[in-house]
């Protein structure tokens, strides 16, 4: 077959999409003739497409980027603004050019038939060669390109094999998706072996009802007829064979047409007593097609696990089944802190997994299609997936959006996702890209696929911000916007205007210690029609590990070198400029609900409660259970009463708990043991523990699924302690002296600026208003006869003085202090209020009552059961990529060290107790420039400002900050000797 050569430097034309690659299609063979060619290949890497090759080759493994193998190319990270200048569609003429080499032995046994080379993605232009033949080229570097290599190679000989992978090119203006860039192949590499009469495509119509409709299109010869007597059948399991279309194969007949010459079949069959298929019940059933020869041997065959389930939108409701479900929602990019963007099957099944044990329901594969690997997994486990397209313009999204240049390029990355992704139940809706603005192109490719898939609908979030939220002819079916207000979606859904589903596209960045006001979120969408949820972003915190002697990736020799998020010793996380990457976007690029190594952040298990299928509430003496999944009821659950009591040591041991029948959306009432509830006084809390009854595809048996909680005695108390005992010791500054502390209790009105603070614009105010640096002047001090000490002190900041007050109480084992501070007028927003001090003792155990055990802030604190809770000092700080604030537990009664050093709080108050100080934290970049010290820094906080999410998106709610005014909280210090 004659091919016209292959264009010259392909990579400078935007209207090329691809040269020799064979259309995508929906086939799956899993027992096909391949031969993998993943491992080591020749490798060198050029500093231009037209540089020619040198005699010095070395190694490098496919997949793998080469910026994590070695190479002088290194990982550059940048969010919106692209790493070189050029305007669309150049690139850059210093532009790393990656060649791979190395010999196939195609099998003997492979004569007659056809070879496919298969290369599952690579970053930015494949050019592939066999035997210095050019064979093809292909660009989207998250989608598969295949290519015919039949009249390149001899079975039962040796080919030399090139694959050429050009960095930078007219496509990678849209792929600005806020990530590291990487060059190199990133997905699996092999051949495959058909007949070369085969499948080309399968798809596949599975509504809820059971109706199933097979539509199969047959590959055939150059004439388009298949021989005489070749017919294709389906199985589906637990179903048996399914029946030819009698509609389609009457209209063939009518047209005078044969639809097995044509290369197409439509098979049929209906599913009684189907079991469909959701997120929360992933019913799946083997679907095979097989292609058969005259005499009924199997030419090909294509096996897929297939589900049946309905997508549709009702006015402004998503539905699943008909069922209005919500979406809680993750964004995903692929990453690996070892490997960049290589995922393993078992790596991408861990990140699944872990959105499952942590509530989430649903995946926006931002911003690209996914390995199809994990569509399998989303459908096996059950998440709703948003499929979204590799489209992002980013910084040239105004120019691009209708640019006819981009126009096939637009057309062929939506309509390839669609193509290969098309039978898998777990996608329900399209998406058209990312943040590219809105044009023609986006037109064009969403008629495509309206015309080919009418069973999802289209989302995209430019044409929502360009055409606004209230139009009806929009390309967008559902309202997704990017970091809209609670005050926003919720207006909007009261306006009488809106006509289509709000889900928000990303919501609740997770930049640092951030995340605050997910409840609040989550309190609107629950209560106001209209609203259905949405996508946090993101999931991973992309910090690669880094050496520290030559600052390069550790690349895959790094494994074990981290654990519990935080890197090993001599290495750190790096972010963007830490390989010398300019221009850059700094730690932008940690931003997810789990670190670089997956270990779950605090905000996961306040997503956990928020997403809880089960629910507790108290009305009186009676207790109920409310079942909030949309399609499962709460036999798949089991459950325990724990209780929890201020004045005890400890929790109480755990009573099993009978979990009534309640279908999904019911309530009913739940029985407490006689006896749990008794001898007790005062405050308690009474816990419902809710665990896997049975092995789960995403959890084993016994797994915690959530933990709510209501309030079953009396409210926080605080009685005075008896006066008396030697008074407290002052020194030349009235400040206090205390043999259990290093460091006196000081004002502090500054935390360690989170990313939130910094890139909202807070932190450079409180620093300007020299919250950083507060001097103590002292004003007056006062012993009254029984020993109580009046100190006055005043600490002067650009908004005037705060005048800081502290009577210090004698008593028999310690000291009670009760504090006042008075922030003038002009400090309308300050991080903190309360006191700092120091440990004189190192103190290695914390136990307290209040939330937890992990860390909580006053507008995240949801996911933190009150109870009593214990851990290593060590463990309470939380190494957010960038050092912050971090370590803070919300609602702490009292606290003891070591079981020597106890602290009463006079209410519910912000704690933290870490190795740092806030100006440890504030002069540091990464954690390897933190040196713990020996003893503990003690905040106590009469209010703590919520961390919100302004890095990007919303600030936290007016009720979570802090302004001028006057603040009262006290504390008692007291000591047991140890044992």
């Amino acid at each position: 077959m004659h091919h016209p050569p292959m264009p010259a430097r392909p990579w400078e034309s935007p209207e090329l999409t691809s040269w020799r690659r064979l259309p995508m299609h929906a086939v799956r063979r899993e027992d096909t003739a391949r031969l993998p060619l993943d491992g080591d290949w020749r490798f060198q890497l050029k500093p231009a497409p037209d540089a020619p090759l040198s005699e010095d080759w070395g190694t490098a493994a496919v997949p793998g980027c080469w910026t994590m193998q070695g190479t002088d190319d290194l990982p550059h990270y940048t969010n919106v603004q692209m790493p070189w200048p050029e305007f669309p569609p150049a690139s850059p003429a210093e532009n790393p050019t990656g060649v791979y080499e190395r010999e196939v032995a195609v099998p003997a046994d492979w004569a007659g038939r056809r070879v496919v080379l298969h290369v599952g993605a690579f970053e930015s232009v494949l050019l592939a060669e066999v035997d210095g033949r050019p064979v093809g080229m292909g660009k989207d570097s998250h989608l598969a390109s295949e290519f015919d290599i039949t009249d390149a190679v001899r079975p039962g000989e040796q080919s030399t094999l090139r694959l050429t992978v050009v960095k930078w090119s007219d496509a990678s203006h849209i792929e600005d998706q806020d990530q590291w860039w990487h060059g190199g192949i990133t997905r699996s590499v092999y051949l495959r072996a058909t007949d070369p009469l085969h499948l080309d495509d399968v798809r596949i119509t599975a509504p809820a009802d059971g109706e199933l409709l097979a539509e199969v299109r047959v590959r055939v010869a150059d004439d388009g007829a298949l021989p005489e007597g070749w017919y294709v059948t389906g199985e589906l399991e637990g179903v048996g064979e399914l029946g030819q279309d009698e509609e389609f194969a009457a209209e063939c007949a009518e047209y005078g047409r044969v639809s097995d010459f044509l290369g197409e079949a439509r098979l049929r069959a209906t599913v009684s007593d189907v079991r469909t298929w959701t997120a929360e019940t992933p019913h799946l059933y083997g679907f095979t097609v097989r292609l058969h020869r005259a005499d009924g041997s199997v030419a090909d065959t294509s096996y897929q696990r297939i589900g049946f389930r309905d997508v549709a939108i009702r006015g402004r409701d998503l539905l699943v089944n008909g069922e209005r479900v919500y979406i809680r929602g993750v964004n995903r990019h692929d990453f690996h802190p070892l490997t960049g963007r290589v995922l393993s099957y078992d790596d991408l099944r861990a990140d699944l997994v872990a959105m499952k044990r942590f509530g989430f329901n649903a995946v926006r594969t931002s911003h690209y299609p996914n390995d199809p690997a994990l569509l399998d997994l989303t459908d096996e486990l059950g998440l709703y997936v948003v499929d979204e397209a590799d489209i992002e313009s980013h910084d040239h999204a105004h120019e691009i959006a209708d640019d006819p240049r981009y126009l096939g390029a637009f057309t062929d990355r939506i309509s390839r996702m669609v193509l290969r992704d098309k039978n898998h139940p777990s996608v329900i809706v399209w998406s058209l890209g990312n943040e590219s603005d809105y044009g023609a192109n986006h037109d064009a490719a969403a008629g495509w696929v309206r015309r080919h898939d009418r069973t999802r609908p289209i989302q995209y979030e430019g044409a929502v911000r360009t055409a606004g939220w209230t139009a009806k002819d929009s390309v967008s079916d559902i309202i997704c916007p990017m970091y809209a207000s609670i005050d926003e979606i919720v207006a909007h859904a009261v306006s009488g205007e809106q006509t289509k589903p709000l889900i928000l596209c990303e919501y609740s960045h997770a930049m640092g210690n951030s995340n605050g006001t997910l409840s609040d979120y989550w309190a609107a969408i629950e209560s106001t029609p209209g609203l259905q949820g949405g996508f946090v972003w993101e999931f991973w915190d992309h910090g690669i590990l880094q050496r520290l002697d030559d600052g390069r990736p550790a690349g895959p020799a790094g494994a074990g070198l981290y654990a519990d998020g935080a890197a090993g010793e001599g290495h750190r996380w790096a972010y963007g400029g830490d390989f010398g990457d300019t221009p850059n976007d700094g730690a932008f690029i940690a931003d997810g609900v789990v670190f670089p190594d997956r270990t779950p952040k605090p905000v996961m298990y306040e997503h956990r409660e928020l997403a809880a299928p089960v629910r507790l509430t108290r009305d009186g003496d009676t207790l109920s259970v409310h079942n909030r999944q949309h399609f499962r009821d709460l036999s798949w659950l089991t459950a325990e009463w724990v209780l929890s009591v201020a004045g005890e040591d400890a929790d109480r041991e755990p009573v099993p708990a009978e979990l009534p029948s309640v279908p999904a959306g019911g309530s009913a009432p739940i029985a407490v043991p006689a006896g749990l509830l008794d001898g007790h006084d005062g405050e308690a809390w009474l816990t419902l523990r809710v665990r896997t009854a049975a092995e789960e595809a995403w959890a084993p048996a016994g797994f915690e699924v959530c933990t709510p909680q209501v309030r079953v005695g009396g409210a926080p108390s605080f009685a005075a302690p008896a006066a008396g005992g030697e008074p407290a010791d002052v020194d030349e500054q009235a400040l206090l002296v205390h043999p259990a502390l290093a460091a006196p209790p000081v004002l502090s009105l500054w935390r360690a600026p989170t990313d939130n603070d910094e890139l909202g614009g807070f932190a450079e105010r409180w620093r300007k208003l020299g919250l950083d640096a507060l001097v103590r002047k002292p004003l007056s001090y006062h012993r009254d006869e029984d020993g109580r000490q009046t100190v006055v002190a005043s600490y002067e900041t650009a908004a005037g003085p705060v005048v800081h007050t502290q009577v210090l109480h004698p008593l028999p084992d310690g000291i009670l202090v009760e504090e006042t501070a008075e922030l003038p007028e002009g400090l309308t927003d300050v991080p903190r209020i309360g006191s700092v001090f120091e440990t004189a003792a190192r103190h290695d155990r914390l136990a307290w009552y209040g939330q937890g055990p992990w860390e909580t802030y006053p507008d995240r604190r949801h996911g933190g059961p009150v109870g009593h809770h214990e851990a290593a000092v060590d463990d309470l700080f939380t190494p957010y990529l960038r050092p912050q604030e971090s370590g803070g537990r919300h609602g702490v009664r009292h606290l003891t060290l070591d079981g020597t050093l106890r602290i009463t709080l006079d209410e519910p108050r912000q704690v933290s107790v870490t190795r740092y100080r806030a100006a440890d934290l504030t002069a540091a970049t990464h954690h390897d420039e933190l040196a713990p010290r020996a003893t503990c820094v003690v905040h106590v906080d009469a209010a703590h400002r919520g961390v919100g999410t302004a890095s990007c998106g919303p600030d936290t709610l007016p009720g979570y900050r802090l302004g001028a005014g006057t603040y009262r909280w006290a504390w008692t210090l007291t000591t047991t000797p140890s044992a």
